[in-house]
Parts: C-alpha cells; sequence; structure tokens
C-alpha cells in the first residue's frame, strides 16, 4: 500500500471540494487536523479526513483533561482497492498527538453503521443522539438542533427526528495512558458488539477539481 498511497497534512481549504461535493453532510465542520491520501501514480489527493473539536458539551467535559477529537469527515475518490480506506484511517491516527481521545460517529439516518471503526479497532459503545432534531429549512439547507437559537421559525419546511447515531472511541498513547482512557469510558459506557448494516456509500457523482501533489 505504501507504494501506491502516501498520507500527508494538508490545509484546510483542501478539503473543501472533497466536503462540499462529495461528502453526504455537504458542509465544513471545526477542523483541527486535517490529511489527504495521494495517489502517488497519478499525483493527485484522492482522499481526506478531518479531525476536529466535537460538538458534544457533555463529552468535552468528560475528556477536558486531554486532548479530545472527533473524527468528523472521511471522503475518498471511489473506486479505491480494497482496504485503502482502513489503511488511511489507522495511519491518519499515527499522526495524532499522543495522549489523545477520538470520538467518531455513525449516522443511522443515512444507513452508516460504522465499518471503518470495527475495520480499525475502535472501542463501540452503543447509540446516541436518538430523537435529536433536525430542522429542513425552505431553503433545502438543514439545521441542527443545538442552533434552535439561530433558527428563524418561519422558515422552517420540516422537522426530523434522528434514528441515532453509532457512537465510537479511539485512543492513542501509551499503554498506561490507554489503560487510564479505558477505566474513565468504562464508568459511562459498556463495550458493546459492533453493529452490523449494510453501509450506503457517498455519492461520487460530483466531480471535483483534484490537488496535485506539491
Amino acid at each position: 500500500m505504501e507504494k501506491k498511497y502516501k498520507i500527508r497534512e494538508i490545509r484546510h481549504k483542501e478539503c473543501y471540494p472533497f466536503l462540499l461535493k462529495i461528502h453526504y453532510a455537504h458542509r465544513i465542520p471545526n477542523i483541527c487536523h486535517s490529511f489527504g491520501l495521494f495517489d502517488l501514480k497519478k499525483n493527485l489527493i484522492v482522499g481526506i479526513i478531518t479531525f476536529g473539536l466535537p460538538p458534544a458539551p457533555t463529552e468535552q467535559l468528560e475528556w477536558k483533561d486531554f486532548n479530545f477529537l472527533e473524527l468528523n469527515r472521511l471522503c475518498l475518490i471511489k473506486p479505491l482497492e480494497k482496504n485503502v480506506l482502513s489503511y488511511f484511517v489507522s495511519n491518519s491516527l499515527k499522526k495524532l498527538p499522543d495522549n489523545s481521545v477520538i470520538i467518531s460517529y455513525a449516522d443511522m439516518d443515512y444507513n452508516h453503521s460504522g465499518y471503518i471503526y470495527q475495520s480499525t479497532n475502535w472501542i463501540y459503545t452503543g447509540i446516541g443522539s436518538i430523537g435529536t432534531k433536525t430542522f429542513v429549512m425552505k431553503n433545502g439547507k438543514e439545521r441542527h438542533s443545538r442552533h434552535l437559537h439561530l433558527i428563524n421559525e418561519s422558515e422552517v419546511k420540516e422537522i426530523k427526528k434522528s434514528k441515532g447515531k453509532h457512537r465510537y472511541f479511539y485512543f492513542i498513547g501509551n499503554k498506561r495512558q490507554k489503560r487510564k482512557f479505558l477505566r474513565k469510558l468504562l464508568k459511562r459506557y459498556k463495550i458493546l458488539n459492533y453493529p452490523k448494516g449494510k453501509n450506503k456509500y457517498y455519492d461520487i457523482n460530483n466531480k471535483i477539481s483534484l490537488q496535485k501533489t506539491l
């Protein structure tokens, strides 16, 4: 895999075409770290992964003494060979600082069960955010309930309630740090068997301008 692809830290703006045109959310999240997957033969960036501050106050408080991040976007140009995605995720995690706790979610509203987290040995702790409201505006945009104070009710077309999100954790650090993280995690959650289900892939019909390596 190393002979065909290389993972490099990239500028946040290099992720925008993937985030806005390919990823199902079609919006730019908070980004602290961003990495690109480069096809060495074609000299092109063919995938991105981003990590940012999680918009979850309860989790932020729980992990405030550590480097707490969310894997909030992962997007590839498809089709790529088998195992490329797991290679990209696992090696991107290695580029993050030690003493880090990473959280990520698989959105059930989009038929995601989190197979990539399962294949890269994340810890599964169940389903959260059940019944969370999303406001669909008349202009087609969607606003999360956390932004309720910014929403003009007269512009709301529909209110959708979420089925929930599968919640995964990943620890980065030495053995002592990981044991500490696990003890802390087990005070709040049980470690559960991975959920199963058919995953829905991203829409790749939108063409984007790919960035060549420098």
